[in-house]
This record gives structure tokens, C-alpha cells and sequence, in this order.
């Protein structure tokens, strides 16, 4: 699981120690064994092209469309499919090996 929060902010758990997200191991501040990875994600932010056809729609009847299919979503749900904003601790060894391919799964 990957956690939200910076390091200065409390994450309810100040007892637990800081860990590696990918290996474990545990992390210690201020000496150096760490990288803070920010990774933020959004949709497309390229605004919408529209035909002639999509201008002459009912949006009131769209708008009611959209909001039912999103109906069993929870707003993180709903959110998760516009913007996430994650943030990893990984140990040197593991951000090594990461920053080279960060893609792979």
C-alpha cells in the first residue's frame, strides 16, 4: 500500500517506523537511506473536441446519465479516475533499481 502523506505530517501511527515500499526495510531520517518519491497522475487535461451532433444533445439528460453510472462509485473512487497523488519511500538499492524502469509492475 502506498501512502499519501508527507513525512512532517503525522500518519496516526507515529510509533511505527518508516519503511521501504518496495523491500521493507526500514528507514531512518536524516541519514541519508531514503529517496521521497512524489508521483502525481491525471486524465487527459486536453479539453474536450465536440462534432456539431454532441452541441445539439440534451446535457441535462447527459449530465443525469454520467451521475448514474458514477452512483456506486465513493468520491475516492470517483476522484482516483481524475487526479492520485502518491507518495513512496524507497530505500537506495530499490530506488536504484526503480527510477531505471519505473514502469514496470
Amino acid at each position: 500500500m502506498f501512502f499519501n502523506y508527507p513525512m512532517n505530517e503525522s500518519n496516526g501511527n507515529d510509533d511505527l517506523p518508516l519503511c521501504c515500499h518496495k523491500c521493507g526495510t526500514e528507514l531512518k531520517p536524516g541519514e541519508g537511506n531514503f529517496y521521497l518519491v512524489k508521483i502525481e497522475a491525471m486524465a487527459d487535461p486536453t479539453p474536450p473536441s465536440f462534432s456539431e451532433e454532441d452541441l445539439h444533445r440534451d446535457f441535462k439528460a447527459e449530465i443525469r446519465r454520467l451521475l448514474h453510472q458514477m452512483r456506486d462509485l465513493s468520491e475516492r473512487e470517483a476522484m482516483d479516475q481524475v487526479y492520485r497523488r502518491l507518495i513512496l519511500y524507497l530505500c537506495n538499492p530499490c530506488y536504484r533499481q526503480w527510477i531505471e524502469n519505473p514502469v514496470v509492475c
